[in-house]
């Protein structure tokens, strides 16, 4: 007998409808999975045959091949252990159902149980696209699935309450939808911009940041602040739209990092690696690509401290990313893009002790060792960089003084406020903030709306700093993010002024 099931693949992000055949012929007792199946998938056999024992039902003393096709596509993971151990029920006729509209998802454990399974998201998403009207998968990811409109989602606890539901003997309840996607109010439960003393510029430096997408980059001496500010900074953040929520929570779902009583994700991603991070962990890939820390931080942070400690090639991997923001990963086998709209937050200190430029800490290192150590970072890496900023040492009477400062609450509306005049600005493009923008949207947004006196200015800035083609548009985008936190529509020249202050400047 032949039985056919449907299950998926994941390639990238997206997923890859997977037809499931089992054939069960006479002849010596065999079990085969053929279709391009990795050492998971063929370790399905033992789980299968264990489960189906073990639920009940008779596993042939048969010939059975199981068919992945299409079977030029790489098949990863234990999730097609369900559809296989389906596909025998039904061809040894010891079930009988129509599921050919139905997809079937879900590890088995040796006593019949449905297990967990990655990447649920986008594979639930491509049965709705296919057409495939019902999902069969564990209970652990119903929520996750019920992200998709237009599937009805069945969550099975094992193999023998699903034969039970397929042959009619009872039925599994559908899970219900809530009325709305359940993303969670942004609540921070980390360091609060009102904790931190001193360093206002910073902050405000920051808060330009967040409020239009920039990169970033602080510099001073040891503990002066620079790791707390970067790691306050989620909590000045906007809040997801329900779009940006789902393509973070299908990265997290793929990945299998999404947690298990979050179905959507609800708060932007923040992410730290340290310094010894490859550039495959940094910008995915492997044998089998993976997505790295860039994607797992798409619209979020990339928060890299100790900035002139990451690898050469690993800093210059984030270029192309930084301007395409996305990041294509090729293989023999084929290639795969992953989204990578990140904010860069880097922090740095001025040379190897720490204390260059300090007014009350004498440097101990050479002109040239403090010349080789920024030199760590090349110029085409730092002129993607939007803000610079120095951090100095705080005074004591700052930190003696009790007086608490603006709290990341009332920051967050400013940067809300900005983001909703952005959103209206970008209505119907594909831009989500002024950072993202193209030079024809900088002719159209930034160049058109520019006083006598910004446009006097921005000419003189470009002589004396000698900035690039690219850095003359970041300046813009920088200050039409000001201007959008100031409430105007014309780029008056104090925003100019605001946005070239905060360009690099050459140390000695």
């Amino acid at each position: 007998m032949l039985a056919k099931v449907f299950s998926c693949a994941v390639l990238g992000l997206d997923g890859e409808l997977v037809e499931v055949e089992v054939d069960i012929a006479s002849g010596l007792p065999a079990f085969a999975i053929v279709g391009l199946p990795d050492a998971a998938c063929q370790e399905a056999k033992e789980r299968v045959r264990s489960a189906v024992r073990n639920s009940g039902f008779q596993f042939l003393q048969r010939r059975i091949t199981v068919n992945l096709a299409p079977a030029d596509i790489r098949k990863e993971g234990p999730a097609y252990d369900l559809p296989i151990a389906v596909g025998i029920l039904l061809a040894s006729e010891q079930i009988a159902a129509d599921v050919s509209g139905a997809l079937f998802l879900g590890e088995l454990s040796l006593d019949g149980q449905v297990r967990h399974a990655h990447g649920i998201l986008p594979m639930v998403a491509l049965a709705g696209e296919r057409g495939l009207d019902t999902a069969y998968l564990p209970e652990a990811d119903a929520r996750e699935a019920g992200l998709i409109e237009g599937v009805r989602i069945v969550p099975v606890n094992s193999l023998a309450q699903l034969a039970a539901h397929l042959s009619g003997v009872q039925a599994i309840p559908e899970f219900q939808r809530p009325p709305e996607p359940p993303v969670a109010e942004q609540v921070w439960d980390g360091t609060d911009f009102a904790d931190i003393k001193g360093q206002e510029h910073v902050k405000r430096a920051l808060e330009v940041a967040a409020a239009g997408g920039h990169n970033a980059l602080m510099t001073g001496p040891p503990g002066a602040g620079k790791t707390l500010l970067a790691r306050a900074l989620p909590s000045v953040l906007p809040s997801m739209a329900v779009h940006e929520a789902l393509e973070v929570t299908k990265i997290y779902s793929v990945c299998g990092l999404l947690p298990s009583d979050t179905p959507l994700i609800g708060q932007r991603p923040f992410r730290a690696p340290h310094h010894t991070i490859s550039h495959a962990g940094l910008v995915g890939g492997g044998r089998q690509p993976r997505p790295g820390e860039i994607s797992l931080s798409h619209r979020g942070v990339l928060f890299l401290d100790e900035l002139p400690e990451f690898g050469h090639q690993v800093l210059e991997v984030l270029r192309q990313p930084m301007e395409d923001r996305r990041v294509t990963i090729s293989r023999a086998q084929g290639s795969v893009t992953y989204p990578a709209n990140f904010m860069l937050v880097g922090a740095m200190n001025p040379c190897p002790c720490g204390f260059y430029g300090d007014p009350t800490r004498e440097c101990t290192c050479s002109e040239a060792t403090v010349s080789r150590y920024q030199k760590r970072i090349s110029g085409p890496l730092l002129d993607r960089v939007d803000i610079f900023v120095e951090v100095p040492r705080v005074d004591y009477e700052k930190l003696a003084d009790e007086t608490p400062g603006e709290p990341s609450a009332v920051v967050r509306e400013r940067v809300e406020r900005a983001r909703q005049q952005q959103a209206a600005r970008f209505t119907g493009t594909r831009f989500i903030c002024n950072a993202e923008m193209t030079p024809t949207e900088v002719r159209e947004y930034c160049q058109g709306h520019l006083d006598e006196q910004a446009r006097s200015l921005l000419r003189l800035a470009m002589t004396q700093l000698g900035l690039s083609a690219r850095a003359f548009h970041r300046v813009l985008k920088l200050a039409r993010t000001i201007a959008d936190m100031a409430g105007s529509e014309q780029i008056a020249s104090p925003h100019l002024a605001e946005a070239v202050q905060y360009r690099q400047r050459t140390r000695g």
